[in-house]
């Protein structure tokens, strides 16, 4: 059975990615992935707040009202906690590709320029195949309007995009009041892809100690219904490759997401919850589903539950809303 599909460029193997995550650290899980199956690996982010640390310096968009605030300055990690530094990511890329030959995505996580620009240019001569944006910003300032907000990312990926020959793949949140139109623009300036969606860690509060305390809670399948929806809508439409991030954890969210349009999909939540064979197990259930429903490739699937493809596009959009409203039936008598 042909899995391949195409992504940035590359013609990979099947569409399982393993996205960012603390089990890319050591080379001994990235083998263990490729050797389960998996089409290429993004490693975990190298983060702005760690490049900073050696100028000591954090950009306006990340200091803007801390003054008023300074309870949140110690929310960012003490420089001790940092577990990879910038010499030793760039270092980990240089291993991971003498040690791999699937395709090694690097991933930048921050929302400024600065320092990413140099670091993009070090990431690229340390032979990572391509490079991912995570541009991980919560507005929270009610001064900053709609489209500086979306600014900053065209920004990023502006002065990124110029610096270097890589593929650069944005990875979104889906919080853009309009998520067709910052998808189309990220697609103009040069995003070769676009990764849909980044999860935000949601903080908890101690009411005990009157603190915000960090609360990490992995995925579910329930969570692919949001980055289903966009790249059933997107694909098509944007000039940019289409990457499903969240809620992948079984064969049939991964045949979803490719019905859906995506190139790849990308898990993590499952492989930390059932560990890194999960990827063989994905791989054998999507050859037995295509064969069983006479498909020839996984490339005759992509995209056909797609908007573009759909018999009747609205069912994406308010029709579908409606039909799920009315259709509902409470489980009480």
């Amino acid at each position: 059975m042909d899995l391949t599909t195409n992504y940035l460029g590359m013609t990979l193997k099947n569409p399982l990615v393993p996205s960012s995550s603390p089990l890319m650290r050591t080379l001994e899980n990235l083998r263990a992935m490729e050797d389960a199956g998996a089409a290429a690996v993004v490693l975990h982010s190298l983060f702005e707040e760690q490049i900073t640390q050696e100028s000591h310096t954090l950009n306006h968009y990340l200091t803007q009202g801390v003054e008023s605030y300074s309870e949140a300055l110690s929310y960012f990690p003490e420089a001790s906690e940092y577990k990879t530094g910038p010499d030793e990511y760039l270092e980990h890329i240089q291993k991971a590709k003498r040690s791999l030959d699937i395709p090694v995505i690097a991933s930048l996580n921050g929302v400024s320029t600065g320092g990413w620009v140099k670091y993009a240019k070090q990431i690229e001569e340390a032979g990572a195949d391509a490079l991912e944006l995570n541009v991980y910003y919560i507005p929270t300032d009610p001064h900053l309007t709609g489209n500086e907000v979306e600014q900053i990312y065209l920004d990023v990926l502006t002065d990124v995009k110029t610096a270097v020959s890589l593929p650069i793949t944005m990875k979104l949140n889906p919080y853009f009041s309009s998520m067709a139109h910052m998808a189309r623009n990220l697609a103009d300036v040069g995003a070769d892809g676009l990764v849909l969606f980044n999860r935000f860690y949601q903080p908890d509060l101690d009411l005990e100690n009157l603190e915000v305390v960090p609360n990490l809670k992995l995925s579910t399948s329930t969570e692919l219904r949001l980055p289903l929806r966009w790249i059933a809508i997107l694909y098509g439409k944007v000039n940019a490759d289409l990457a499903l991030t969240t809620g992948v954890h079984t064969v049939t969210d991964v045949l979803k997401g490719v019905a859906a349009g995506a190139a790849i999909t990308m898990l993590a939540s499952e492989l930390l919850r059932n560990g890194i064979g999960r990827l063989q197990v994905l791989k054998l259930g999507m050859e037995e589903w295509l064969e069983e429903n006479e498909y020839e490739s996984l490339a005759q699937l992509q995209g056909s539950l797609s908007q573009i493809n759909c018999a009747e596009p609205a069912a994406f959009e308010r029709a579908n809303y409606m039909r799920v409203l009315s259709s509902y039936a409470p489980d009480y008598p």
